[in-house]
């Protein structure tokens, strides 16, 4: 007998119309879906937050060669010290102690993201058989109106196609 998920209505593994990447594997209860999930929803927002890292890389970038532009106008309008000042104390600055930005990129890549990465894949593969977004795609079929246009199960259900 298989147990009833009290979430969906249906036994685990039965995402209704979702594809088989999403469904849930055999045996795997709702707690673990859940779990790896939320596990999920984190390291989405570890790659949000690497996004604005790889922001603060190019913004910074960006600037000082916007700085270096300021100092040759500097220059160009008679403030030769100030222009200086601005090439030996700015231009090609560390932003952390002996680090550019790219160097802080890849020290949170080396160090943070990719470990985060692996665990996260080596869990999703132990519990879910790799799958990703079960959790969202059981989520999915709770909250689309079968049979509406805009609410396909997938991109095949759109028109007898899709991607």
């Amino acid at each position: 007998m298989t147990e009833q998920s009290p979430s969906t209505g249906r036994g685990p593994g039965d995402a209704g119309g979702s594809d088989d990447a999403h469904r849930r594997p055999p045996g795997v209860d709702d707690r673990t879906v859940e779990a790896v999930g939320k596990l999920s929803e984190a390291f989405e927002w570890i790659e949000r937050a690497r996004g604005r890292l790889y922001d603060f890389h190019q913004l910074i970038g960006r600037a000082d060669f916007i700085v270096e532009e300021a100092a040759d106008l500097l220059d160009g309008a008679g403030h030769a010290e100030l222009a200086q000042e601005l090439r030996t104390d700015v231009i090609g600055r560390n932003v952390l102690a002996g680090r550019w930005t790219f160097q802080v990129v890849e020290e949170f890549d080396d160090t943070y993201h990719r470990p985060v990465a692996a665990v996260e894949q080596r869990i999703r593969d132990a519990l879910l058989a790799g799958r990703r977004h079960v959790f969202e795609a059981e989520l999915k079929e709770r909250r689309r109106s079968r049979g509406r246009a805009g609410h396909e199960a997938s991109p095949r259900d759109v028109d007898g196609g899709g991607a």
